[in-house]
């Protein structure tokens, strides 16, 4: 029997996700993938993986797992309570989980979404090259739902990767998060007054958020001349704005096109803030450069391999 975690209890939102349904948009199927990416790829990382490896996203309430055979486990992203058979097990760190053993992933103390990964991944199916859960269009493993109670969840042999140095945790949010954000292709569809009001107000993650989106609630955002367009590629981190004035922060469960005009995008930098953010949380953006944009980017790899900048 090959290695495995059988699901004792679901938690809130947990879903198997790799880094994506990628080079299919233009034929209208979803992207999915981790809300924080980079916690994804940290994960990984620790238990040796390449960082495409199909892991756990656990969301805000933990599942409890039963270990068949000997598993390499890390968590990254969300600061839970993490225990195996009643001992803690430390946060960004791997650690082995025998057979019968129990792990389970308790009180969430900052972030919103942990990843969870072991040393050779989820064995789970491909569906167009990804083993991505997209619960909108059911696309994935278990029929692109959540898991639940009775799930088996087969893992695969453990490559050649090298652990290397442990990279650095993401800073978790502790209420709200300020992200930045570069002018949208619509950015001219808006008044100067509502660049102004995104780049200096607080905005409310609304309970009518999801994996999809997050609705915001904050300062009407006006349009100079409606909210529609014709209907075009949508990324990962586009703030649509329909009539309300309301912008929608879209995320890993996007649609691949939209009719409503952007004001901006976050930067691929801070998408795993973004994603650690539950409703009821607060989210501000500055504005940046392209520039400004890829330097970040580039820090943030550096810190997942390990450097402090």
């Amino acid at each position: 029997m090959t290695d495995a975690l059988l699901v004792a209890r679901a938690g809130m939102l947990t879903t198997v996700q790799d880094c994506g349904r990628w080079g299919y948009q233009g034929v209208g199927v979803p992207v999915a993938g981790p809300m924080d990416w980079y916690s994804h790829a940290l994960a990984n990382r620790l238990v040796g993986n390449a960082p495409n490896a199909a892991a756990l996203e656990v969301t805000l309430i933990g599942p409890e797992l039963i270990v068949e055979g000997q598993v390499v486990c890390a968590m990254a992203g969300a600061d839970f309570e993490v225990t195996i058979g009643g001992g803690v097990v430390p946060a960004h760190q791997p650690f082995t989980a025998r057979g019968g053993s129990r792990v389970r992933i308790g009180a969430r103390r900052a972030g919103a979404r942990a990843s969870l990964a072991v040393r050779g991944g989820f064995d789970v199916p491909l569906t167009f090259g990804s083993r991505a859960t997209h619960l909108v269009s059911r696309m994935g493993p278990f029929d692109g739902r959540a898991l639940r109670a009775g799930d088996r969840l087969p893992i695969g042999s453990a490559d050649q990767e090298s652990i290397g140095d442990a990279g650095i945790p993401l800073e978790m949010p502790r209420g709200g998060a300020r992200v930045r954000v570069v002018p949208a292709a619509h950015r001219e569809r808006f008044t100067d007054e509502a660049w102004r009001a995104l780049t200096s107000a607080r905005f409310i993650v609304t309970p009518q958020s999801d994996r999809m989106g997050y609705r915001l609630e904050g300062p009407v955002l006006a349009h100079v001349r409606g909210a529609d367009i014709l209907s075009e590629a949508m990324p990962i981190g586009a703030m649509q704005v329909p009539s309300s004035g309301q912008p929608i922060l879209l995320m890993a469960d996007r649609q691949t096109t939209g009719g409503y005009a952007t004001i901006a995008n976050v930067i691929t930098a801070d998408l795993p803030l973004a994603g650690q953010l539950a409703p009821g949380d607060w989210i501000e953006f500055s504005a940046c450069t392209h520039g400004d944009a890829i330097g970040a980017l580039r820090a943030r790899h550096a810190s997942l391999a390990g450097a402090r900048t």
